[in-house]
């Protein structure tokens, strides 16, 4: 690495732009900031940077961007995740002084999002990219640089055939610069030579990170030599629980990363149980100042949902402490992230999720257990890579003088394994998960809708030009491509003529749409056999298909669920399209069929308008989790729609995705259209007889705020471009609604 310092005042950027660094404390590169720079970032080189969390990797994509925008280039900003796309959207949302515009888009995968164009930078998930090249959206081909966030993630499974496809397309647009973020991976050299990048590597941090062990009453920072021993002053027969009041008592805070969510939220509640001596212990470390203010995130979690969860979360930040995984509605996420980075949630137990990109540093990071339960495997150790993002969190620049992790030994045999399996260890190579035919048949499908094959030799031409090809045996990458070209000719997504490939329309709506061809042969079979039978279709018929779609994350079976939802089916066996034989499938077939029923019976409980506290509790089910359900069924029934139109197929209004997307009855489709009216607002409204909008439009303004008050009925009529008369708007007090603040609905399949 070149030792000599990068000055903000140095690099080739207007003076108003580096005094804006300057100004918020950057005058200086850190040292791999720096070697990044000197290897051509903003000579336009393509660029892989694999360096630790908080070495400043956004600021690199930042005047990389810049860069080009200031000679008239476009950005685009790729991240997995719907959180980090909104966190970058906010930081990116600063340039706007300057006259930079940016965009955000995470949702309607049908769009061309057009309009997305007029920005100098858009943020988008990977899947909304894909859906955008797959669409033909034309502001693409203006792109002068695409920064891709946490590129490592190419490896996982369900998100980085589309990552490596996006990249794939992206790389040729002429005279494009990709700018790629990584963690420090085993194999950084192979992915810098698939993308043609100047690689820089380096453990740099700003804060130093101290690794270690606890065992007893220890903790041992292995990773430092000599090796630094620290006494656990606090015993409470729990040793992360020891080392989160430690760190509280030394003024930091304190990640705990749990195996599971319900070894996640039983951490948290040892705080809040005054019968522990956690509880007495925070108690006393807390100031009156502390706990008042976390007395008001309490409450905010407490008004946005009356769930046992939500009320055990509530009680466990009154004591200092939260929760957090993927279960808890986004709200509640929210308030739990903005709480600690404002310092006051002292310790957050959470599951890995919160490793993945979002900006939560801590002084301290607890690795509880490093087992994760595996379906096929049991518990199997973690990653070194995921051991590395998680500690990665140690250490907030600034702030902290030092960051530490720590994982818990339960034997002092585990301690030297621990030291060698992961403080001392290298991460893992990354490898394309491109290869099965699951990942591969939606985007050799997009690949022919779109044009950019018309023959097999063109689609093995294009992939292999994939991170998988560049790594791997394209013999049995071949194999693969033809099964999956026979699968989509067999089901009559593509034809063939004299080796001329094309998508039919199903084909070309399938892959506008952005589902799985699998899902849309389930549906295809359904309905053309439901109509062939004369059979007459339902909400749970419909909901039943849905659910048994590849597309849908679906909610597993537990305890004696299977035996209960089995004996549900066999008394709807009349709405139910094809009911197999369960004697005559494999017991993997059986549960999935049966899996399809308890989720089936969910979203219908939703869409007839079941309290969100009464659904979550009687299926042992997070918040996060029913939204998840519910948006993604509302996406697939759009597919549905979609498809039966196309194949004269009548499912009747049945109005499921409205509904769905809302969790309302039938009757409230029409109030639903109007912004501000939730499926609350809209059974208050139907229940005083006001059941359409026409029925709105010649009710008097008086009658309605009696419902909801002045602050949301002038909303109201506005949005259906109303008069409200001055004579008739009350001044008194808004109308309490009695109920909790309406939860923020996901937008598309990928949220949550």
């Amino acid at each position: 690495m070149n030792e000599s310092p990068c000055y903000i005042k140095s690099l080739p950027l207007p003076e108003k732009i580096q005094q804006f660094y300057i100004d918020s404390g950057i005058k200086q590169l850190y040292p791999p900031q720096g070697e990044v720079v000197q290897k051509g970032l903003l000579e336009g080189k393509n660029t892989l940077a694999a360096i630790p969390t908080a070495s400043g990797k956004t600021l690199l994509a930042e005047l990389a961007m810049l860069k080009h925008i200031i000679d008239g280039g476009k950005a685009l900003y790729i991240v997995p995740l719907i959180a980090l796309a909104n966190e970058k959207y906010q930081r990116f949302k600063e340039f706007e002084k300057f006259g930079i515009l940016t965009g955000i888009s995470t949702g309607e995968l049908e769009s061309k999002s057009e309009g997305l164009g007029k920005n100098d930078i858009v943020v988008c998930t990977s899947e909304k990219t894909d859906s955008m090249l797959r669409n033909g959206t034309q502001w693409l081909q203006t792109l002068s640089i695409v920064v891709v966030d946490e590129v490592h993630l190419l490896d996982e499974k369900s998100r980085g055939p589309t990552l490596e496809i996006v990249m794939t397309k992206l790389r040729k647009i002429p005279n494009l610069q990709i700018v790629a973020l990584s963690a420090t991976i085993g194999n950084t050299q192979v992915l810098a030579d698939w993308l043609k990048a100047e690689l820089t590597v380096s453990d740099w941090r700003p804060t130093k990170l101290q690794e270690g062990v606890v065992f007893g009453k220890s903790m041992n920072f292995l990773s430092e030599d000599p090796v630094i021993q620290k006494e656990i002053v606090h015993d409470t027969k729990e040793p992360a629980a020891d080392v989160a009041l430690d760190t509280i008592k030394e003024g930091g805070q304190c990640l705990v990363f749990e195996s599971s969510r319900r070894t996640c939220m039983a951490f948290a509640k040892r705080f809040s149980n005054p019968k522990n001596r956690e509880h007495k212990q925070i108690n006393i470390l807390l100031s009156q100042d502390e706990k008042n203010k976390l007395a008001e995130i309490s409450e905010e979690i407490e008004y946005s949902s009356d769930t046992t969860e939500s009320n055990n979360l509530a009680e466990c930040i009154r004591n200092g402490v939260a929760f957090h995984h993927a279960g808890l509605n986004a709200a509640q996420r929210r308030l739990v992230e903005d709480g600690f980075k404002e310092n006051k949630i002292k310790v957050i137990s959470c599951t890995p999720t919160l490793a993945a990109g979002l900006n939560l540093p801590a002084r301290r990071v607890v690795i509880r257990s490093f087992l994760r339960y595996d379906a096929n495997e049991g518990n199997i150790p973690i990653p070194v890579l995921d051991y590395k993002q998680m500690v990665g969190r140690a250490g907030r620049p600034h702030l902290d003088p030092y960051g530490q992790s720590l994982l818990i030994a339960k034997s002092s045999d585990k301690i030297d394994f621990l030291e060698t399996k992961y403080i001392h260890a290298k991460a893992e190579d990354i490898s394309s998960k491109l290869g099965s035919e699951k990942a591969l048949r939606s985007h050799i499908l997009a690949i022919i809708s779109s044009g950019i094959a018309t023959s097999q030799k063109g689609v093995i031409d294009f992939l292999s030009e994939t991170f998988y090809a560049h790594t791997s045996d394209l013999s049995y990458f071949i194999e693969t491509i033809n099964e999956c070209l026979y699968f989509l000719e067999e089901n009559d997504l593509i034809v063939t003529d004299n080796n001329y490939l094309q998508a039919t329309p199903l084909g070309q709506l399938v892959s506008r749409i952005y589902i799985d061809p699998l899902t849309a042969v389930v549906i295809v079979e359904d309905l053309k056999k439901a109509s062939q039978s004369n059979m007459e279709i339902t909400a749970f018929s419909l909901l039943q298909v849905i659910c048994k779609t590849p597309d849908i994350r679906t909610l597993y079976l537990k305890g004696n669920e299977y035996f209960e939802n089995l004996i549900y089916a066999d008394d709807h066996k009349n709405e139910i399209i094809n009911f197999p034989d369960l004697d005559e499938i494999s017991e993997i077939s059986a549960e999935s069929f049966i899996e399809s029923i308890k989720n089936a019976r969910i979203l219908l409980d939703w869409i007839e308008e079941c309290e969100t506290k009464e659904i979550v509790e009687n299926y042992v089910i997070g918040e996060g989790d029913l939204h998840s359900l519910s948006e993604s069924a509302s996406w697939i029934s759009h597919a549905v729609q979609r498809i039966s139109k196309l194949k004269g197929f009548d499912i009747q209004n049945i109005f499921l995705e409205q509904r769905l997307k809302y969790g309302a009855s039938k009757e409230l489709v029409s109030l639903l259209s109007i912004k501000n009216i939730g499926r609350k607002r809209a059974r208050k409204l139907y229940d005083n007889g006001i059941g359409s909008v026409d029925k709105i439009k010649s009710t008097p303004f008086s009658e309605v705020s009696k419902l909801f008050g002045n602050k949301i009925t002038i909303k109201i009529f506005h949005e259906l471009e109303l008069p409200i008369p001055s004579d008739e708007i009350d001044t008194s007090p808004e109308v309490p609604e009695n109920n909790k603040k309406e939860i923020n609905q996901q937008k598309n399949l990928f949220d949550f």
